[in-house]
C-alpha cells in the first residue's frame, strides 16, 4: 500500500473515552462524537490518545475505539493512534492500529522512566521502525529531543511530524529552523489555542484543540482569525472563552480530559461526565462556571441549527 508521508495540517480532534454507567466504553456514544468531529470539519482524528484516558484503557478497549474510529471515519481525515508507554505494550499497540488500517499513531511518552537522549533514540527508532505507518513524536514529560536526536530520527522515512508539549521556544525554534518542512509541527500544548499565536511564525500548522469536543465553531472561528491576522477577533475570543475556560483547567489535576467531558455534557453530547481514576470529575462549582460560558457563547457566537443550551 502507498503510503502518504505528510503530517495532518489544521484543527485535530482528540476524542474522549465515554463511559457507560458500568464503566465499560458507550461504543454509541464514541461513534456520534466521532462523527460530530467530521461533521464539524476537523482535519483529522486522533484515538485512544491522552485524551481518552490511554493510560487506563485495556487492550481489548483500545482495540474498539480503534475500529470504531476507522469504521466511522471511512477515510475522509487520517485516523492515528496513541502508543506509548512500556517498549512492549507500545510495539504490541502499533501492530494493532496496522492490522486495524490506522494511518498512522502518536508516540507518547515512555513508562516512568528519565531517559538519556540515546534511550530515547532507541525507544522511538524501535516503534517508528515497527511498521510502515506514519509517527508523529509528542515531545513532553520525560521524552524531549534535542536537535541531534531528531536529526537522526528524521533519517527514517515513517517519522512525519513532531507534536509538543513543552512550551520551550528556544528550542522550537531550533528545531523548526534546523529541520524546517521535513517535518509537520504540531501544537500540543494544555489549551492550545492559548499559545498558538507564539507556534504559528515557526511554522506549527496544526494543533489538538480540547475545546474542539464540544464547541469546534469556536475553534474554527479562533484559527481562522489567527492566520488572518485578525487581532481584534483573537482577541474576544480569547476574553470571552478561551482564558476563562483555561482559567478553570488549571484548578485541577486532571481537568485536561474531565473538563472536555463536562463541556460535552453541557451542549448535550453523549458522553456521561465519567472519568477513571487518577484523574477526578470537575466540581460542581467549576461545572457551573463553565456551563455559564458556554451559554454566554452561543449568545455571542450563534451556531446554525444549534439546539443545546436553549
Amino acid at each position: 500500500m502507498y503510503m502518504i508521508r505528510k503530517s495532518p495540517i489544521g484543527i485535530a480532534g482528540f476524542p474522549v473515552a465515554p463511559f457507560n454507567e458500568q464503566g465499560n466504553i458507550d461504543e454509541k456514544a464514541l461513534i456520534k462524537n466521532i462523527q460530530f468531529l467530521l461533521d464539524e470539519g476537523l482535519e483529522s482524528i486522533f484515538i485512544a490518545c491522552g485524551s481518552a484516558e490511554f493510560q487506563s484503557l485495556s487492550k481489548e478497549e483500545y482495540e474498539v475505539m480503534v475500529e470504531l474510529a476507522i469504521s466511522t471515519v471511512k477515510g475522509k481525515v487520517p485516523v492515528y493512534t496513541g502508543v506509548g508507554g512500556n517498549i512492549k505494550t507500545a510495539l504490541e499497540l502499533t501492530k494493532i492500529s496496522e492490522q486495524k488500517g490506522a494511518d498512522g499513531y502518536l508516540i507518547l511518552p515512555p513508562y516512568l522512566i528519565e531517559g538519556e537522549q540515546e534511550g530515547l533514540y532507541n525507544y522511538l527508532r524501535t516503534i517508528i521502525e515497527s511498521t510502515s505507518l506514519n509517527a508523529i513524536v509528542y515531545q513532553r514529560d520525560n521524552c524531549v529531543l534535542q536537535l541531534p536526536t531528531l536529526q537522526k530520527l528524521i533519517e527514517l522515512p515513517q517519522l512525519v511530524g513532531l507534536k509538543d508539549g513543552v512550551g520551550n521556544i528556544d528550542l522550537n525554534i531550533e528545531l523548526t529552523q534546523a529541520i524546517g518542512d521535513r517535518l509537520g509541527w504540531l501544537n500540543g500544548m494544555p489549551m492550545a489555542e492559548v499559545t498558538m499565536p507564539a507556534y504559528v511564525p515557526l511554522g506549527f500548522n496544526s494543533y489538538s484543540s480540547a475545546i474542539s469536543n464540544y464547541i469546534p465553531h469556536i475553534s474554527r472561528m479562533f484559527y481562522e482569525a489567527l492566520l488572518k491576522g485578525d487581532k481584534e477577533l483573537v482577541s474576544e475570543l480569547y476574553k470571552n472563552i478561551i482564558l476563562p475556560i483555561n482559567n478553570i483547567r488549571k484548578q485541577r489535576k486532571g481537568y485536561a480530559v474531565s473538563l472536555i467531558k463536562a463541556g460535552m455534557e453541557i451542549v448535550g453530547l453523549p458522553v456521561g461526565n465519567t472519568v477513571r481514576p487518577p484523574i477526578v470529575p470537575v466540581e460542581k462549582e467549576h461545572y457551573q462556571q463553565l456551563e455559564s460560558i458556554l451559554k454566554e457563547t452561543f449568545k455571542r457566537y450563534p451556531k446554525p441549527n444549534h439546539k443545546v443550551l436553549t
